[in-house]
């Protein structure tokens, strides 16, 4: 009997002048024991040696230099649109694969239909035995976070489960899936594209399974941190709110959602002085500036979902 043949993955890694962590996280990819996979490089107009380090050294990697910086969004869907696996599993530059990482995504994928997406175990690149993410979670007061973020690696992260999201890090996703509910939404830019996907995912009906055996380590923070991202985390929460979060719910956890937003405010200007607390303000601003965008796009979300409160419920954090 002939041995089924293994789905095309394509592993799609946007870069921005991560010459310095592309060696690493390329060379792992190199060490995978899946058999069919494509690497494409979506490169955001790097200023440093990135490209020419690609084309020297990195052969089997396809590489589309863009001619600006589109963000992690937008260089993530050039790569998907360019794609041709059946799944697209999305990685940071700044991460080193476990040799099994592929693998166990497409197990997982193969193994739980219902699963649009899956998320990988990421830890920390120099403490490799604390976690960085075991998936991600959404809470009813509209704020997001990593699961088990900071944590020792103990053993309780060890199962295949049902979570509400994967990090866009590291993550795969059906192309059938994205077919449909459609790829990031480019006016999140940075930060939380992931979770609007994931909010889109779930509400037309595929689930994330999180594969504790899928590893990656992850550099936190190299390649985007600090003011830029609380700019983008502060507007880009409100606008996830806005757009996803179904009304129905709303309604219920409108005062946990007004009391979370009051009390990040209140603690930035507690720090005011620091220059990521003004941004993660002026990230706020901007994204109650853009509540009529964002609500301009809801009620085609809204219109595609499937599924109950009472499981929408199930999967968000009190």
């Amino acid at each position: 009997m002939q041995e089924p043949v293994a789905r095309l993955i394509s592993v799609i890694i946007p870069n921005w002048n991560g010459a310095q962590h592309l060696p690493t996280c390329l060379q792992s990819l190199r060490r995978q024991t899946y058999p069919n996979f494509e690497v494409i490089v979506v490169d955001n107009a790097s200023t440093d040696s990135s490209r020419e380090l690609l084309a020297r050294d990195y052969p089997e990697v396809r590489v589309i230099a863009l001619p600006e910086n589109l963000g992690f969004a937008g260089g993530v869907n050039v790569g998907i649109r360019a794609a041709r696996g059946d799944f697209i599993a999305l990685l940071n530059n700044d991460t080193e694969t476990d040799p099994h990482w592929l693998a166990e995504l497409a197990r997982a994928l193969a193994e739980y239909p219902e699963a649009g997406l899956a998320a990988s175990k990421l830890r920390l690149f120099d403490r490799r035995d604390v976690l960085h993410s075991a998936g991600d979670v959404y809470r009813v007061d509209g704020t997001a976070d990593s699961r088990g973020v900071w944590q020792h690696d103990d053993g309780r992260f060890d199962d295949d489960r049902w979570v509400f999201s994967g990090c866009g890090g590291a993550v795969a996703y059906r192309r059938s899936m994205l077919g449909e509910i459609g790829l990031f939404d480019t006016d999140f830019y940075f930060n939380l594209e992931d979770v609007d996907l994931a909010w889109r995912a779930q509400l037309a009906g595929y689930r994330c399974i999180f594969v504790p055996r899928a590893i990656v380590y992850h550099k936190v923070s190299a390649t985007g941190a600090g003011v830029i991202s609380s700019f983008y985390t502060g507007r880009n929460t409100i606008w996830v709110i806005a757009k996803d979060y179904p009304g129905s719910l709303l309604r219920r956890y409108w005062p946990r959602v007004i009391a979370a937003q009051t009390r990040i405010a209140w603690q930035a200007l507690k720090a005011w002085r620091g220059a990521a607390a003004r941004a993660r303000l002026r990230g706020q601003l901007a994204g109650l500036l853009g509540i009529p965008r964002m609500l301009a796009k809801r009620r085609a979300i809204q219109q595609m979902r499937r599924v109950s409160d009472a499981y929408l419920e199930s999967l968000l954090e009190s």
